[in-house]
């Protein structure tokens, strides 16, 4: 078969603010690098706007990537795309967790990590024997990961569409929260790229700021410290203006690698303490305990070298009453975040915590995927009410990001700043709260 082009979708979810998007597409820009040169590749990114579906035809293959909050907009774009006659195969991380959920409306479902697979299914495509899945978990090194090309580099046009490119440097995570797909979808391991690759892609996709997509980066301070210092001594030397990752508090324990991280222009750490309730350290997978001093001395440690932090904090467990809530915010109000993120716990598929909700008969009836945003109620708590849990939720989140909650932490990180500088972090301060005010908001619409 005559392969026309090859056009990779993500399917919308916040869709633009200012006419930027939030973050690049990152998976799609990975994988459109391996598609061989002389094929024509496209990344559609249905948060920039409309898809232009009249220019899909029987010989263009479909790839669509997607979270399951926004796979029922995935199935949507599919439908368009198989009226025009288009082959079209679903990964990501709803495709990884449950194919058979994706394999009634897609002609091939992706399981794992694409990258052994995918130029196999181009191939199966040309040749018309495109199989119904392919499945990719072994969580291979990263040594020798396919570079961005480019050819993508210019087509996605990050720094024009994008608000914060996005940047992979290790992959997995070894603990196993209940209610994370990490471990599900990118192993246990704790996977690295080599440092050169990551300057290379740094240098030559000409960033300077960016969000790392690893789930757990920090824990790296403790298993791969010395990867870790040679990292950041290397960057550095680089021309970047500031960068943010996912961690854990037990960063906090390493001052010495903390100085580093801020001189190689490290900026914020969004961090799971998940909990201010002991009770739920069962779920936590060891990272967190529900020890709010201990959370507090962490925000400090970090802050005295230089570093942001946002806290992240889930609500719903099964030892959480109606007063988590009111707990969650004092304990906000007391500790320094310069950003704070608030969500509901979400059973997503392939959890632990889904699991045993089935077994108990607690997951609410007639629920769409979009609604596995963590804003949404999707389950029956065990001490409270879902609408109690709903009700508590959006009274937290009134308070969290009210403009007087978001001004206050704005200006108090502000001052942990030189005066020449806050006009320059002022974006990054205050972008973050105002991102999750508008993540909350979309649970109306």
């Amino acid at each position: 078969m005559h392969v026309e082009r090859i056009v990779l979708i993500q399917p919308r979810h916040q869709g633009t603010i200012w006419g930027k998007a939030a973050g690049s597409p990152y998976t799609l820009m990975r994988l459109a690098s391996m598609v061989p040169n002389d094929l024509p590749v496209e990344i559609w990114d249905e948060n920039l706007g409309p898809l232009d579906y009249a220019r899909l035809n029987a010989n263009t293959l479909v790839g669509i990537s997607s979270m399951t909050l926004t796979i029922d907009g995935a199935r949507e774009i599919a439908a368009q795309a198989h009226e025009r006659g288009s082959k079209v195969v679903v990964g990501g991380v709803h495709a990884t967790l449950v194919p058979e959920d994706v394999a009634a409306w897609s002609d091939a479902v992706v399981v794992g990590e694409a990258y052994h697979t995918w130029q196999r299914i181009i191939t199966d495509f040309e040749a018309n024997q495109l199989q119904p899945r392919y499945v990719d978990e072994t969580w291979e090194s990263l040594d020798h990961l396919a570079p961005i090309s480019d050819r993508v580099i210019q087509l996605t046009d990050e720094h024009r569409n994008y608000w914060t490119p996005s940047l992979e440097i290790t992959r997995g995570c070894p603990r196993n929260c209940s209610f994370c797909t990490a471990i599900r979808v990118s192993g246990k391991v704790m996977r690295l790229r080599p440092i050169d690759h990551v300057v290379e892609e740094i240098e030559r996709r000409k960033l300077v700021r960016f969000f790392l997509t690893d789930d757990n980066f920090g824990l790296n301070f403790r298993l791969h410290p010395e990867y870790m210092e040679q990292l950041f001594r290397r960057l550095a030397k680089l021309p970047l203006d500031s960068w943010s990752a996912q961690s854990e508090m037990m960063v906090a324990q390493f001052p010495d690698l903390l100085a580093l991280a801020r001189e190689a222009h490290l900026d914020k750490f969004f961090i799971g303490f998940e909990s201010v309730n002991a009770g739920n350290r069962r779920d936590l997978g060891g990272k967190s305990q529900g020890k709010v001093e201990e959370y507090r001395q962490a925000v400090k440690a970090i802050h005295a070298q230089g570093i942001a932090v946002v806290g992240l904090f889930v609500t719903g467990f099964d030892h959480d009453t109606p007063s988590v809530f009111q707990d969650t915010w004092n304990f906000v109000r007391a500790t320094e975040f310069d950003s704070v993120s608030a969500t509901v716990l979400t059973p997503f598929p392939a959890t632990p915590q889904r699991e045993e909700l089935i077994r108990q008969n607690r997951l609410l009836p007639n629920v769409p995927w979009r609604h596995y945003d963590t804003a949404h109620v999707t389950f029956e708590p065990a001490l409270m009410s879902a609408d109690q849990l709903r009700e508590g939720y959006d009274w937290l989140c009134r308070q969290l990001y009210s403009p007087r909650s978001i001004a206050v932490r704005g200006v108090r990180a502000l001052r942990r700043h030189p005066l020449r500088r806050a006009h320059a972090k002022a974006f990054s301060i205050f972008s973050t709260d105002l991102g999750y005010r508008k993540a909350y908001g979309l649970r109306a619409t």
